[in-house]
């Protein structure tokens, strides 16, 4: 491989350590290898700050397509299962060239706002009927595809989804295109990690869809095949998303879902928790005690009506949280971060909830803990600048921060709290630009094929 090298100086940067000035970035091979004081030699400026991007924890690329679909009435109580069954009709007709497209059109928008890497809890297996390809990680392709044309990082997790039902009940027909044994997926996980090896900057993990759709046999063997691929793969679930899924748990098991999960599997640093949201204060207490990450979807979990994590007392008790755009009705880590901290401010009737005494900057505190929250929930090497971390940064306009509070102690509070348009300028992944003023090569072409199938579509 021939070394590849560059160098970039910022008057104003996001350390790890906490901000800096007059800094030059030495990038060899996509990492960060030196850092210095001073405008170096062959160093390219920076018209902005620069801070490390952010890491999207949790992603169903496919529902970006029915964003906006699912907002009417239904005529009875709506809610997260009334969504679902919207979801299951408009996924019917999707094929994997529409996958491809529509992860392309939104790998393109995570970039424009400042992911770099995604977490693509994968679960659109099988063809519109039900039946397998010919080649089963067809549709994991159109992901590797979109993720490799656009630059994105990704970590692709595919789904094991067995069962509708706790107590192993028969799947029902919108769930056909989901559906596997625990020995068909773990070949599609072991096909996976196969085409991880041809996608540059790209790794794999599982996804349990959730304890409704996976038993502990299969829960566990899955685990175990991942493990022997990659002792250090991502392992994530969602849980305890609804109040629903916590009774009929408790109907089942005799215990709530994640007292279930921590009482029964190995969960560890490398596990996820997405949503986590209904959980007492023993689970809250032993997730951190795990290590795990609590994988936030704010802005998902507010349109379905979920209900807010407990997200103030499981940071004091050095829990982990990454943020994720989930079903993409909005795409924007600003705004997860600032709902996250909204809903905090709303229930607990005080401001700058999410502070620290280490940290008294709400947007700073939110910003370095999701990304390196997100680094953890993906194993990928990133979340801070620093000598050794992987090249992903974020360039800041300051024709967009000059109109708020911009000194450095003030920067994130105003990108999070005050800016009404986007402030992210360039986006480096892996040491490559991705975004340059605010876009992206493919962005024109990504756009136009995505309408063309939202008319087919709708």
């Amino acid at each position: 491989m021939i070394a590849t090298m560059k160098k970039i100086y910022a008057t104003d940067i996001l350390l790890a350590n906490g901000w800096a000035r007059n800094k030059t970035l030495t990038i060899k091979n996509g990492v960060i290898s030196n850092i210095e004081d001073g405008l170096q030699n062959g160093a390219e400026t920076m018209f902005g700050a620069v801070i490390p991007a952010m890491v999207n924890c949790h992603s169903h690329a496919f529902q970006r397509a029915f964003a906006g679909f699912s907002e009417h009435s239904s005529g009875t109580n709506d809610s997260f299962w009334t969504w679902r069954n919207t979801m299951y009709s408009f996924l019917k007709q999707l094929t994997c060239d529409d996958a491809e497209v529509i992860a392309t059109q939104l790998y393109i928008e995570m970039l424009k706002m400042g992911y770099s890497r995604v977490a693509e809890f994968h679960y659109l297996h099988h063809d519109i009927d039900g039946e397998f390809h010919e080649t089963p990680s067809q549709m994991a392709t159109s992901i590797f595809s979109a993720a490799q044309n656009t630059g994105i990082g990704l970590t692709i997790l595919p789904v094991l989804y067995s069962y509708s039902g706790f107590g192993a009940q028969t799947p029902n027909a919108g769930q056909a295109r989901f559906i596997h044994n625990v020995e068909q997926f773990n070949q599609l996980v072991t096909d996976c990690f196969d085409l991880s090896k041809k996608v540059k900057n790209s790794n794999v993990g599982i996804a349990p869809h959730s304890l409704r759709a996976v038993d502990k046999q299969g829960l566990k063997q899955a685990v175990a095949h991942v493990r022997a691929l990659d002792n250090n793969a991502p392992i994530h679930i969602h849980i305890a998303e609804q109040q629903k899924e916590v009774e009929d748990c408790l109907a089942h098991y005799g215990q709530r879902p994640v007292e279930w999960l921590l009482d029964n599997i190995d969960v560890d640093q490398h596990w996820c928790l997405v949503h986590a949201t209904h959980i007492n204060e023993q689970e809250r207490q032993g997730i951190s005690k795990a290590n795990a990450v609590a994988g936030i979807c704010p802005t998902t979990e507010a349109n379905l009506g979920d209900g807010i994590f407990p997200t103030q007392e499981f940071l004091a008790e050095g829990g982990v949280l990454a943020i994720g755009s989930d079903s993409h009705i909005s795409v924007n880590p600003i705004e997860e971060l600032r709902l996250l901290e909204y809903a905090q401010r709303l229930i607990k009737q005080q401001r700058a909830v999410l502070s620290n005494k280490q940290t008294p900057s709400t947007g700073l505190n939110l910003w370095q803990q999701a990304a390196k929250g997100g680094a953890q929930a993906t194993s990928s090497n990133l979340g801070e600048l620093a000598v050794g971390k992987q090249a992903d940064l974020l360039v800041l306009n300051p024709e967009v921060t000059r109109l708020f509070a911009n000194a450095q102690e003030y920067l994130l509070d105003s990108v999070i709290f005050a800016s009404q348009t986007t402030p992210i300028k360039d986006v480096m992944v892996n040491g490559q630009w991705q975004v340059i003023n605010g876009t992206h090569t493919l962005e024109q072409k990504a756009a136009a094929d995505f309408v063309d199938l939202l008319k087919r579509l709708s």
